[in-house]
């Protein structure tokens, strides 16, 4: 088996959720390599880590954003937060995966998507809750594949997904602090830290048949990674420079393929 590219611990306690990464719990916590360049490899523009704990009830991740001018004007659940700047966490349960981004205001942008290929009549997906007449489900082809023959199912083998962007994790927990001014470039912020905690008990689909919670030696396979608005001589660098803790060599996130492996481990 390939070695994981990120070993979460266990722990025994529980951390409340306020946004402080320098709780003792974090400061033990293995924190992971910078952020690298989605499609180069190369180390981020900004650095940026992730550390991520566990319990028997919860999955815990950390990160770390450094950011000179940290700025957040959505503020609406459920906005489109990559238009500006953001921190991403990606969940993949082999049929479907979880998508959560969150900006420095603590505004929660999620969806669940499910590959089209295994959403049938009466399957396990075919639930009131992932109902795609509903006006907030909708079909998506992946990052930036709506050009020539991809026009229609993107350039992944598996093709369309449904996104329900009308989902809520249940239970999910999100804080945010701020080291520096939120939206005032008038000084030179240090960046932003972002706490997530997600129960174990709503993963259940996304578990694919998995303990819950994991087992010693479990691997899940998850994105984590960051977006940063860029503006050069006013106007809008596009798209807007993308950085992972692994690189995928394109730049398109929705590659659960791509993704780090997460060991979840229960002794040192």
């Amino acid at each position: 088996m390939n070695q994981p590219d990120y070993t979460a611990k266990k722990i025994s306690s529980q951390i409340i959720i306020d946004g402080n990464i320098n709780k003792p719990v974090w400061q033990a916590a293995q924190w992971s390599k910078r952020f690298v360049d989605m499609v180069t490899g190369l180390p981020g523009m900004y650095n940026t880590q992730t550390a991520i704990l566990w319990n028997d009830t919860y999955l815990y991740i950390a990160f770390t954003a450094e950011e000179p001018f940290v700025e957040a004007y959505q503020t609406e659940r459920d906005s489109i937060v990559f238009l500006e700047n953001d921190l991403e966490m990606f969940i993949d349960g082999g049929d479907c995966y979880y998508e959560l981004e969150v900006n420095a205001a603590n505004t929660i942008y999620e969806v669940f998507f499910i590959w089209k290929d295994v959403y049938t009549k009466d399957s396990r997906f075919d639930t009131p809750e992932f109902d795609v007449h509903h006006p907030q489900a909708y079909t998506f082809g992946g990052d930036y594949d709506r050009t020539g023959v991809s026009f229609w199912k993107g350039t992944h083998p598996r093709g369309i997904r449904w996104a329900f962007t009308n989902f809520d994790m249940p239970g999910l927990q999100t804080a945010v602090q701020v080291d520096g001014t939120l939206n005032d470039n008038s000084d030179i912020d240090k960046g932003w830290s972002l706490e997530i905690a997600i129960p174990w008990s709503s993963l259940q689909l996304l578990a694919n048949g998995r303990s819950l919670p994991p087992v010693n030696g479990d691997i899940w396979n998850m994105f984590l990674g960051r977006f940063q608005k860029l503006m050069v001589g006013g106007k809008e660098i596009n798209p807007h420079p993308a950085m992972a803790l692994n690189s995928h060599g394109i730049y398109d996130t929705h590659l659960p393929e791509k993704w780090s492996k997460i060991e979840f481990i229960e002794t040192v």
